[in-house]
């Protein structure tokens, strides 16, 4: 039987008995067999994490620790500049001085508060005296040695009093508040910080109430960053999903569906998602640290990683296979939201899943 079975190839396949592959040929056919086998095991049995892209920049999570302007706090010309550009100053320090159009401004209104005190106190006494002529009638008129005209005179005398003296105290209130105003004219560094950038103002330009004199940044504050992702996949970012970070400036090698495999990535999780559109048409999310050391690293302190630098992040989704991220990028279909065949319960075990890959 196993002479008859080459001799019979050889009697009715003469063409194929009269073929010799070399042996490189036959090998690379079984390279090529063995390597298709090996793409659809792979492709069929590897786990691949799927991932929201994102650009973005670092910012400080407290608004008050964000970039702000310094403004001037009431009309008048500018007097003299406390720094420069660059200069860190201390809560309280001194910035700007604004003094008014006219100098003898604070002087005028401290005399007019007190002429209006002294005009109180005249005003007071003689509605104490009416107030006594308001007694005095009213025991004449009960005893009948008085008119009812005179007695109602002599009350119509102390209210009109009573009205000066109001008049008088609003008119003094309003020149207190002018007051407090000409005194804030010295304008204070609002807490510790650095002077950014101070606006070319000369010491004889006159300002507005508002008008901005300087950019203020605080000192340490606590950093976050904010992504912008695609409109598709916000309905599955939520808060506590894991991110990794690209910060600029540092190499990074990303493999997006083995987060493992990546090397020189930052831990995050996204910690707010805004509801609406910003009006790059795409949606914000925040996301800030969270590392356990010695296992992962810290974010880049400054000055390595400023407020304002360009970031890439990628915030983890659910794990699928490699076959159905294929087919649904090629589909240019969303990302999915749970596992092939899982129940929505499950949803949060491939979640877990996802987040212990990335750690």
């Amino acid at each position: 039987m196993a002479d008859s079975a080459p001799a019979l190839a050889k009697g009715h396949f003469a063409t194929l008995a009269s073929l010799q592959p070399p042996r490189v040929m036959r090998t690379f056919g079984w390279i090529l067999v063995t390597t298709i086998v090996a793409v659809l095991l792979f492709v069929i049995l590897v786990p691949w994490v799927q991932t929201s892209a994102g650009t973005g920049t670092v910012i400080a999570f407290d608004p008050r620790d964000r970039q702000q302007n310094i403004t001037a706090l009431v009309p008048g010309r500018l007097d003299r500049w406390y720094v420069t550009d660059g200069a860190i100053v201390k809560a309280g320090d001194p910035i700007a001085r604004v003094v008014d159009i006219d100098p003898n401004f604070l002087d005028r209104l401290q005399e007019e508060r007190a002429q209006k005190m002294a005009e109180m106190a005249a005003t007071e006494a003689a509605m104490a005296t009416a107030q006594r002529d308001v007694t005095r009638m009213q025991t004449l008129y009960a005893e009948g040695l008085a008119a009812r005209r005179d007695f109602e005179l002599a009350q119509i005398k102390v209210a009109d009093y009573a009205a000066k003296l109001a008049s008088s105290r609003a008119e003094i209130n309003k020149i207190d508040t002018n007051l407090r105003r000409q005194s804030e004219q010295l304008i204070r560094a609002p807490r510790d910080g650095r002077i950014m950038r101070v606006s070319a103002i000369d010491v004889a330009t006159i300002i507005k109430q508002g008008d901005v004199l300087a950019t203020f940044v605080p000192e340490q504050s606590t950093r976050v960053v904010e992504l912008y992702v695609d409109g598709r996949d916000i309905p599955l970012i939520h808060v506590g999903r894991s991110a990794r970070l690209e910060f600029e400036g540092w190499p990074a090698i990303q493999f997006s569906g083995w987060p493992s495999v990546a090397q020189g990535l930052f831990d995050g999780k996204v910690v707010a998602v805004d509801l609406n559109a910003s009006p790059n048409g795409l949606f914000r999310v925040l996301v800030a640290p969270t590392y356990q050391p010695p296992d992962r690293r810290a974010w880049p302190a400054e000055p390595a990683v400023r407020l304002g630098a360009k970031v890439r992040g990628w915030v983890m989704m659910d794990t699928v296979p490699v076959w159905f991220e294929l087919w649904r990028v090629l589909n240019d279909f969303p990302l999915q939201f749970t596992r092939p065949g899982a129940s929505p319960a499950t949803n949060g075990e491939a979640k877990d899943g996802s987040s212990s890959s990335a750690k």
